[in-house]
């Protein structure tokens, strides 16, 4: 015969009703959605994580695109080479946005570097035609 009276030392099965995490509704019983807006736009809170990786993931998407076709599975192969195809074209991304920013860079140092050539040749006129 069981005996189910003695349940003191069992967890208890549900969560106490101020543990319970239910979504706040407004007085007409729709849910809120708080900060929510249509026109606001989408952002990744760590918008680079996957893709500082992206070489390395081009070459695991490649390893399995190889296994799955020598298994014999070419729809799974395609699915992989499409993923490594995506990955590639995000490395390309990276590296047009990084000539770009050494491009701007080196437009900056070049302005720097004639500003105060500049400025030192007409020092050097000043002094020659003072004396």
């Amino acid at each position: 015969m069981n005996n189910f009276r003695n349940n003191n030392n069992r967890r208890p099965r549900f969560k106490s009703g101020m543990d319970r995490n239910f979504r706040k509704r407004n007085g007409n019983g729709h849910k809120t959605n708080g900060d929510f807006n249509a026109n606001h736009e989408f952002r990744r809170k760590y918008p680079g994580k996957n893709n500082q990786n992206a070489s390395k993931l081009v070459i695991k998407y490649n390893d399995l695109a190889r296994e799955a076709l020598s298994n014999g599975d070419k729809i799974l192969s395609e699915n992989y080479l499409q993923h490594a195809d995506h990955f590639s074209r995000i490395l390309i991304a990276q590296e047009i946005v990084k000539d770009q920013n050494n491009q701007e860079k080196n437009l900056q140092e070049t302005k720097k570097e004639e500003k105060k050539t500049t400025t030192d040749v007409d020092t050097d006129n000043q002094t020659v035609s003072s004396d």
